[in-house]
């Protein structure tokens, strides 16, 4: 008996967005790469019911988070505008598939990661987006955790502690430790 393939969370957003049409589906770039985010937490116990559903969302949010601060991977485009407006459509996507999943916990878990990302990009410090997405998707993947919530917390408040903080509470025990992608 064959592992089922491996999710390819880029992929699937490019086909939704192609299916979608309009102007997401006709800035479209050939989906490059993997997503280890996305395939950490499709592994994880909280998705086991619907991996490649979870794996949409974390590529939908990573790929919006990208397109806000840097260059999306899925959709390519110089237009700062579009660029703008695509990450929230993405992140609004990747938010309602959740919502459809019933998983809760998890949207309040990608709110809490989209606005930590937002207070990283104006406020610094720098690897503080990375160290949120480590741990945020390690939430995903497994359910967040005492540590994990005191992490955000202290993200929220500033602390130079923060950062280690969020990448501990990623491989804590009960966590699933995500690598950068």
């Amino acid at each position: 008996m064959r592992a089922p393939a491996p999710p390819r969370p880029r992929a699937a957003l490019a086909a939704a967005l192609r299916a979608e049409g309009g102007l997401l589906a006709d800035a479209l770039a050939p989906p490059a790469g993997e997503d280890a985010l996305a395939a950490r937490v499709a592994a994880g116990p909280r998705a086991a019911a619907a991996p490649d559903d979870y794996a949409l969302v974390v590529a939908a949010v990573r790929e919006g988070y990208l397109l806000h601060y840097d260059r999306g991977r899925v959709v390519a485009t110089d237009d700062g505008d579009l660029a703008l407006l695509a990450g929230d459509r993405l992140y609004a996507l990747a938010l309602a598939r959740l919502a459809q999943l019933g998983d809760l916990a998890a949207v309040a878990e990608l709110a809490d990661l989209i606005s930590l990302c937002a207070q990283a990009a104006a406020e610094g410090p720098e690897g503080l987006a990375e160290a949120a997405w480590e741990a945020a998707a390690a939430a995903l993947a497994a359910g967040s955790t005492p540590a994990h919530a005191r992490a955000k917390e202290r993200a929220r408040a500033g602390d130079p502690g923060a950062i280690a903080a969020l990448r501990a509470s990623a491989t804590a025990p009960g966590s699933q430790a995500p690598s950068h992608s």
